[in-house]
């Protein structure tokens, strides 16, 4: 007798511990499933040579916005943006809104020419693109826009690169006409505000590289409309 008590008894004991066994791994994935729930999901694909064009073909008519405001560290800069260059124009939107241009800087000021921006030695903003992609975009040079005083275009990327495909994370605006650019760079929009800020930068010293001597930073871009 008193051996199948002790049997019962060690039965009943195992199944309490095979019960809570159960227990605490169905708490354990659940706990997992949950993780794995919260974790952020990439709103955007890894931009490429080979994704790129058909994103923004998907992107472009969805942000229509195009007036922002490139704020520097020594004054504002109103842009509007062209809708017939509309893959240039939702390029520089689509960056601005992941913050693509914060902390960079006018790197090249070139007298009575331009002001090139964009770049920088930020390892931050270095490792915020490497997430965003890389990838290039190609000219539409064919809309009818000149490179007159004032308006924003893109520069050539500086690899080897005969179809000259612009370098999405720069920019430069025209201190002076420079209609010799005119087939070989894209412009797509215009300064409507803050010429006087262009023509400060244009003034500043520089170095042999033509990198101003003191850093002008580009705070933001902000979205206007």
């Amino acid at each position: 007798m008193r051996v199948l008590l002790l049997v019962s008894l060690c039965l009943v004991l195992f199944n309490c511990e095979d019960k809570q066994s159960k227990a605490k791994t169905k708490d354990i994935k659940t706990e997992v499933a949950t993780k794995k729930d919260t974790t952020p999901k990439r709103q955007y694909p890894y931009l490429d040579k080979d994704n790129v064009m058909d994103f923004f073909l998907e992107f472009e008519p969805l942000h229509k916005e195009n007036k922002v405001r490139i704020v520097t560290s020594v004054g504002d800069i109103d842009i509007q943006l062209y809708d017939k260059t509309k893959f240039h124009r939702a390029n520089f939107i689509f960056l601005a809104k992941q913050k693509a241009f914060d902390n960079t800087q006018f790197h090249r000021v070139v007298k009575n020419f331009i002001i090139q921006g964009g770049n920088t030695d930020n390892v931050n903003v270095a490792a915020k693109r490497r997430k965003i992609g890389h990838y290039l975009l190609p000219t539409d040079t064919n809309r009818g826009f000149t490179h007159k005083r004032g308006v924003i275009s893109m520069p050539s990327s500086d690899i080897e690169n005969p179809h000259k495909l612009a370098s999405p994370y720069e920019f430069f605006i025209t201190q002076q006409d420079a209609f010799h650019l005119d087939g070989d760079y894209t412009v797509f929009g215009e300064v409507i505000k803050g010429m006087d800020i262009v023509d400060n930068i244009n003034s500043v010293d520089v170095d042999e590289a033509d990198w101003p001597l003191q850093n002008i930073y580009i705070e933001t871009v902000k979205i206007l409309d």
